[in-house]
């Protein structure tokens, strides 16, 4: 590899190409690792490049938190060159469904939490895991950036756009808006981005619309809106974070004013109700193997570097605090499997 996210690439560039496709194998990185190796949160993976650990890591899941599980798997490859990784963009229930819960994969990505359905699905196979909390998104619904007629929506209106028998036309939502076809891109349901919006957003009684363009890419959201000026989608904050200039985000206003998506907004509380944690699950089983352990404590680490998490992807880390919370709680998950 020689563009690493933490070695002079832009957060832009890095999620443009990183962000939504659809496997990243991290073998056979050789560059050194960077200045300030870890950064805020990393301390326990040892002398740079040339440690005794190798071995594969197989991590699938969400394509929100795939920026941050491909960042800290480069990191942590330069400072384990016999180490190969690979990332698989596969959206969070398909990473359950078709790969982690039938044993096929060490971590899986998700932005929500596992599923009752699911936890049968890996229960039924024998497979044990552990939750681990690694960021908080704010999942952002934008427009095209010639629509000039909206810059904040209430829940309501977003629920009357994605709800199934719904609202056509942008003027069926606000008579004054105009008398033109919605066309509606996001998340395919094999997302866990899906299944948060639909929950944040139209809850039990209604469900999402099968009326738009569903993907797994963030790439070909972000490039539906930007074609059309009658577009609206939505995807994580990290994506938009690295394309402000092709897009116009909305604000939401939950009864209390316009808040518009950020860092601060979300971390503070404010972003409500498309403020979301976002979750890793690695295989107990998988632990038991010294390489595992040893890049599950670094993930966890790496949740609290704010100079990763925040500036280059464009999620609100953990506090120190609770980073270390995690990964007490993972040092005695891997203590049982070893």
């Amino acid at each position: 590899m020689t563009d690493s996210p933490n070695r002079g690439v832009s957060r832009r560039s890095f999620l443009a190409s990183t962000g939504a496709v659809g496997a990243l194998a991290l073998a056979g990185c050789t560059e050194g690792p960077s200045s300030g190796g870890s950064g805020d949160g990393g301390g326990s993976s040892g002398d740079s490049g040339s440690s005794g650990l190798s071995g594969e890591i197989n991590i699938t899941g969400s394509s929100t938190v795939y920026p941050v599980a491909t960042a800290v798997a480069n990191r942590f490859q330069q400072e384990h060159s016999g180490i190969d990784i690979s990332v698989s963009s596969t959206g969070s229930g398909g990473g359950f469904s078709n790969h982690f819960c039938v044993g096929n994969s060490d971590f899986n990505n998700a932005s929500r939490p596992i599923t009752e359905e699911e936890k049968q699905l890996c229960s039924d196979n024998d497979i044990e895991y552990h939750e681990v909390n690694v960021a908080t998104d704010a999942l952002t619904v934008i427009v095209n950036d010639e629509n000039d007629w909206v810059d904040c929506m209430t829940p309501e209106q977003l629920r009357q756009i994605w709800r199934a028998d719904g609202a056509s036309n942008w003027s069926d939502v606000k008579s004054e808006w105009p008398d033109e076809p919605i066309s509606r891109f996001g998340a395919a349901d094999t997302s866990g981005t899906f299944d948060y919006f639909k929950e944040a957003i139209l809850g039990e009684e209604a469900n999402h619309t099968s009326n738009y363009e569903a993907t797994e890419q963030d790439n070909l959201i972000l490039q539906g809106v930007q074609s059309d000026q009658y577009g609206i989608g939505y995807f994580g904050f990290a994506y938009y974070q690295g394309n402000k200039s092709a897009v116009k985000a909305l604000g939401i206003d939950n009864g209390s004013g316009c808040v518009k998506p950020s860092l601060e907004t979300a971390k503070a509380g404010e972003y409500k109700p498309l403020s979301r944690p976002l979750f890793t699950y690695p295989r107990k089983s998988a632990l038991a193997e010294e390489h595992i352990a040893e890049f599950a404590r670094y993930y966890v680490e790496q949740s609290a570097n704010s100079s990763l998490i925040a500036d280059e992807i464009g999620y609100v880390p953990k506090t120190e605090e609770a980073m270390q919370e995690e990964l007490d709680a993972l040092n005695e998950v891997i203590d049982e499997a070893q």
